[in-house]
């Protein structure tokens, strides 16, 4: 088991490389978990542009961090927000099962 004191980047998704990246430490994820993520930040990145990475902190909260280029005219900012809300919305159960995952195949943390 390894011991992450920091950020731990689970996913990303990029509208300049037209690339999607998986942490291999999230391998053992179910194929339909994996497709799911990856369905839908290769999504966000097509409609919204920038770098959608989806991240843990230290203590296992999975967050939704959206970056751009400077200078970047064709991403939508507003947009993003209400983007990221409404994954938020109708992902809540994926997101709140992988954070139980991370913290207890990654951290280590008793589920009692």
């Amino acid at each position: 088991m390894q011991v992450y004191s920091d950020k731990l980047v689970l996913c990303a998704s990029s509208s300049y490389e037209q690339k999607y990246y998986l942490n291999e430490d999230f391998n053992a994820l179910p194929e339909s978990v994996k497709e799911e993520l990856k369905i839908m930040c290769v999504l966000y990145t097509e409609d919204i542009g920038g770098i959608l990475t989806l991240e843990f902190d230290e203590d296992g909260n999975l967050m939704l961090n959206v970056t751009s280029d400077e200078g970047d005219l064709l991403f939508d900012e507003i947009g993003s927000v209400l983007k990221i809300k409404e994954i938020q919305r109708n992902k809540a159960e994926l997101l709140e099962a992988l954070e139980l995952f991370y913290r207890v195949f990654l951290l280590g943390e008793d589920l009692a």
